[in-house]
């Protein structure tokens, strides 16, 4: 038996939850990771209603499907972001409240706290997303960034989110960020950086998601051997990059997705260039069991289509271990 196949709702939020659970287990999904937008997972509903998550939990059964994780990336965003007019676009109306930035961010604070009580009520035990950075807009060094300037970014994410994950702990929830470009963390170095300024507590982690390193020239699969420990969740996303000169690069050119100008595009699962054999073997190596969950997006492909192709290329891709070595057999052989 492989790992559980799931998808992630985030990209489906237009659907509601009974519409897109027929729709997943039609497809072969194991189950779904429930996003906290639209109508698939209600933090405060979770705390307020005493039936609540047991009516998650039910409408998933009829379907034949489970939840083992859920994700609240667009409010852990504004934890550490310097809040401007995007995140209004982003954010349930009590945590954007007045736009205050500070009180954004302390708002936001609170509801990832309150998501953590509402993934323990629901009897889970990971809860994915952002952390948003106060210093992703000093990435390129000009005008020249000093190092303390970096160091105050790290030491921010520090204050706002050690509060955050001492709630996590106490419901014995994990927190899993998803490395990406825009968060504290975007690649090895800085995801490094990132359990060094919260001195390695236990309940911080990462969801895992090769596609946003294969374009920026990150080792994905040295990720999973550097943070073996750290793995929480695994998200199965593919990325396709252009082996050529392209008119608009890495940093994207301010052009849209789906720009034939760009260097990079998601690509639906076995149909980018990330290596997902090697994946599955480093996964093997760090004993990860967790879900497999395919974060469906391409802008080149119908979605309906991609998602069902997509369960069936991961749980194609997917092997366990070896309990053996290949040439015991031989071992006693005189």
């Amino acid at each position: 038996m492989g790992r559980p196949v799931t998808l992630f709702t985030g990209q489906w939020a237009d659907l509601s939850l009974e519409i897109l659970a027929e729709k997943a287990s039609a497809w072969g999904y194991d189950g779904l990771e429930l996003a906290c937008w639209g109508d698939h997972f209600d933090v405060r509903r979770a705390l307020a209603e005493e039936d609540y998550c047991a009516g998650r939990h039910e409408l998933l059964a009829r379907h034949g499907l489970k939840v083992f994780a859920i994700s609240n990336h667009l409010v852990g965003q504004a934890v550490c972001d310097l809040i401007d007019a995007r995140h209004k676009n982003i954010l349930p109306e009590h945590v954007w409240g007045d736009g205050d930035p500070e009180g954004v961010r302390a708002r936001a604070a609170e509801e990832m706290k309150d998501t953590a009580r509402a993934a323990a009520r629901l009897g889970i035990k990971t809860v994915n997303g952002f952390t948003g950075s106060s210093i992703w807009h000093l990435l390129y060094p000009f005008p020249p960034v000093s190092a303390d300037m970096i160091d105050a970014g790290y030491a921010d994410f520090a204050v706002r989110w050690n509060a955050v994950l001492d709630v996590f702990d106490e419901v014995d929830v994990r927190f899993a960020l998803e490395v990406h470009p825009t968060e504290i963390a975007f690649d090895i170095a800085s995801a490094e950086r990132s359990l060094q300024a919260i001195g390695h507590r236990a309940s911080f982690g990462f969801n895992y998601d090769p596609s946003h390193f294969g374009y920026q020239g990150v080792d994905y699969v040295g990720f999973i051997d550097r943070f073996a420990d750290r793995i929480f969740h695994v998200h199965m996303k593919d990325v396709w990059w252009s082996p050529l000169a392209t008119e608009a690069g890495v940093f994207g050119g301010h052009t849209e997705f789906g720009d034939a100008r760009r260097n990079w595009e998601f690509r639906s699962p076995g149909r980018g260039y990330i290596d997902f054999e090697e994946i599955i073997r480093a996964l093997n190596r760090c004993e990860y069991s967790g879900p497999l969950s395919v974060e469906w997006e391409d802008i080149g492909m119908n979605r309906e289509h991609g998602a069902e192709e997509a369960c069936g290329f991961v749980r194609d891709v997917d092997f366990p271990s070896s309990e053996v070595d290949f040439d015991a057999a031989f071992s006693g052989a005189q």
